[in-house]
């Protein structure tokens, strides 16, 4: 069902992870800020990059597809998006696993490569649901995940277990298929 292509507006390009992305990634990933709310920092070595795009971003390209986040102007890879968990029967997934350089958090590289990822979904795979989850305390995800039009859903209890073996209560959000053309219009008007 995915089919591997670049996705681009006029000042984001999302490219499928390859090898190529893996040395702006780890220069991308080593503000410590980035991974508060992230499960695992893959960015903490060369090694553990590599270890981690070979089982984790390569895992079942029948269900998931792993971005690099490209500046259009600069070319700098600023981050990595996915599009994950497909459920062919239901016609659903869910955009997350995002993670934006420090450098560029709160600029337009969220709004466009989001804005890109569900394009993908609703116009070309033809999807009816997505879904966004963020841990329940990260303010700046939610607030983020709203403004792209997503309605909260609610709270799901020790939803995943942290690294440090305490457990997350998970945020979770969706865009359906009906409001789709509402906030791609909303989105569009704001790139």
């Amino acid at each position: 069902m995915f089919t591997l292509q670049t996705h681009k507006t006029n000042k984001v390009i999302l490219e499928p992870l390859s090898h190529k992305h893996l040395n702006g990634l780890y220069k991308a990933g080593q503000h410590p800020i980035v991974w508060q709310w992230v499960l695992i920092n893959y960015t903490k070595s060369h090694d553990i990059l590599k270890e981690w795009f070979l089982t984790q971003a390569q895992f079942n390209k029948n269900e998931q597809i792993v971005f690099a986040i490209i500046d259009k102007d600069t070319q700098q890879v600023v981050g990595t998006t996915r599009l994950f968990k497909l459920d062919k029967f239901n016609l659903s997934a869910e955009i997350g696993h995002t993670f934006i350089s420090n450098d560029w958090q709160r600029t337009y590289i969220n709004t466009h490569a989001k804005y890109l990822l569900l394009k993908y979904a609703f116009d070309e795979l033809n999807l009816v649901r997505i879904t966004f989850n963020t841990h329940e305390k990260n303010q700046k995800s939610r607030n983020a995940i709203i403004r792209l039009g997503a309605h909260f859903e609610g709270l799901a209890y020790k939803d995943r277990k942290l690294s440090d073996g305490s457990y997350r209560n998970t945020a979770k959000f969706s865009i359906v298929d009906e409001q789709w053309p509402d906030v791609k219009s909303q989105l569009e008007e704001r790139l």
